[in-house]
């Protein structure tokens, strides 16, 4: 029994090696083969060698240097028994060919390359415009993050088949597209590096505010953003975007454990008991957001975003939250970002700066906007701008049309509760 659990613990850490590894192994393979399929079997097959050969020589120093080296030569040999029918399988026969006798400290360099080139392709192949966002956020989550299938199914309260579907065909739109796995250059640069920020955001609200189901938020999809943000950021420093959007997403995901209470419900911002709220994650955001202001990056779509978040996390208690500031920052933001969304949420700092009457006479702008209409906060801002201005009949047939829009439960309870509260 004890060598059956020696067993068990060794394939468990060998499982865990493979998992911090896993991403950078496969974009090392997918560039090579330009086949996120086979770069995936290739992974496979080296996990498996490992689970057979570290149980009796222990896990190298380099692991992933070593699995790089071992799903390399499974390639080989796969190439050289396929008689190169394709001018693609011959080409990459020809470069493993001359790489065969590498040996393993090369390929240690290699994933010691500061840049992270190989890992950078990756993502932006994941995140390649090509691809619908949501398969994106699947396929980043899958390829990058290392969740299986139903890991990611059950973070968007899908189904595993719909997921599955997901990433297949965006892996087909990749293939269809030719995508090379290397990161883009000059002007496509920043073009391609926004389609990444957006998915790593994606996942990060999803997380922050669930669109659907029974739970107001669900961390692990923060901490999967957190975590893919981070890469980014080391390994693109110098971008001041990719900053902005670290700040933001550390600064937000202070909050998870105060936006709902000990019953579920959700807590307004406002309300909030700020003693729960991350300090250490504040603190990073903070220094993150400074670093994109060094690098002039103040005005950028999340390096605004953050600087808004910072105004909360900088207030001790809500009434010292600075509005004015707030509301100047969304007038900037409307500016470099303009969408009904963005001024939805400006209508709501104008309404707590200036009052109730500010946000009402900005927020019947944008009600005709197509994308807000059938946008649950269009509604349940508006209710709490009539509630505070006295209009309780009015904000209560808000909150019920806003309560009737949203598919979180948590959500439309508190919803509903606003709306019984105009009664009393």
């Amino acid at each position: 029994m004890a060598k059956d659990e020696t067993r068990d613990q060794t394939h468990r850490a060998i499982e865990a090696v493979f998992r911090i590894e896993r991403a950078r192994l496969l974009a090392s393979l997918a560039r090579m083969t330009r086949d996120v399929d086979r770069a995936e079997e290739l992974a496979q097959d080296a996990l498996l060698i490992a689970l057979t050969e570290w149980p009796k020589t222990g896990v190298p120093d380099r692991p992933g240097a070593w699995l790089t080296a071992a799903a390399k030569r499974r390639l080989i040999d796969g190439v050289r028994h396929d008689a190169m029918r394709s001018r693609k399988q011959a080409e990459i026969g020809r470069e493993l060919d001359e790489e065969q006798d590498m040996r393993v400290e090369a390929a240690e360099a290699a994933l010691d390359d500061p840049l992270g080139d190989e890992l950078l392709g990756l993502i932006f192949a994941a995140c390649h415009p090509v691809i619908s966002p949501e398969a994106r956020a699947a396929l980043t989550l899958r390829l990058v993050g290392g969740l299986t299938v139903e890991e990611i199914a059950r973070a968007f309260l899908s189904n595993e088949a719909a997921i599955a579907a997901r990433i297949t065909r965006a892996k087909k739109a990749i293939a269809k597209a030719g995508l090379a796995f290397e990161v883009p250059r000059g002007a496509e640069l920043q073009t391609r590096l926004g389609s990444v920020l957006e998915v790593v955001y994606l996942i990060f609200n999803e997380g922050y505010a669930a669109t659907a189901g029974p739970s107001l938020v669900r961390p692990p999809l923060c901490a999967e953003a957190q975590r893919l943000a981070r890469i980014l950021a080391g390994l693109m420093p110098e971008q001041p975007e990719v900053l902005g959007l670290l700040a933001l997403v550390e600064i937000q995901a202070s909050r998870l454990s105060a936006r709902a209470g000990s019953d579920g419900r959700f807590v307004p911002l406002t309300q909030q008991n700020r003693a729960r709220w991350d300090q250490l994650l504040i603190r990073r955001g903070l220094n993150a957001l400074d670093r994109a202001a060094a690098l002039g990056g103040a005005d950028g779509p999340y390096a605004l975003q953050a600087a808004l978040a910072a105004c909360h996390a900088r207030a001790r208690t809500a009434e010292a939250t600075d509005w004015r500031r707030i509301a100047g920052l969304y007038d900037r933001l409307g500016q470099v970002m303009p969408s009904p969304v963005v001024e939805l949420n400006r209508a709501v700092a104008h309404s707590m700066a200036f009052g109730p009457e500010a946000g009402l006479r900005l927020v019947d702008q944008i009600a005709d906007a197509a994308t807000l209409r059938n946008y649950a906060p269009l509604p349940a801002a508006r209710g709490d701008f009539l509630f505070r201005a006295g209009r309780r009949d009015e904000a209560k047939a808000a909150f019920e049309a806003a309560a009737a829009l949203t598919a979180n439960e948590r959500e439309r309870d508190f919803l509903l509760d606003r709306a019984a509260a105009c009664g009393k």
